[in-house]
């Protein structure tokens, strides 16, 4: 039986531009297999593109809300997304707003 692909976007608020919270979502990431972005948004907060299947997005959920050592995650902010094919198979860091 095949996996369903989900794919969710996460808005993570609280302390974490600065932190490294973009490399912890990365390892995080890489570790779940889960394909898509992590990156910084204007107004502080940080965006998680997830292509996964449901198990992958809840391990990945719970790993967002605790964020690395010196952050201080306050919320996180899921949304279905549309599944982007050009973020299959890899994760990546991204640096543009």
């Amino acid at each position: 039986m095949a996996t369903e692909t989900l794919a969710k976007r996460f808005h993570v608020s609280g302390r974490v531009q600065g932190v490294g919270f973009r490399y912890f979502a990365e390892r995080v990431a890489l570790r779940l297999g889960v394909a898509g972005y992590v990156k910084n948004l204007p107004d502080g907060r940080v965006e998680v593109y997830a292509l996964c299947s449901a198990a992958q997005l809840n391990a990945l959920r719970g790993e967002l809300r605790r964020g690395p050592m010196l952050a201080r995650v306050d919320r996180v902010d899921e949304s279905e997304a549309e599944a982007l094919a050009k973020y299959a198979g890899s994760f990546t860091i991204e640096t543009e707003y």
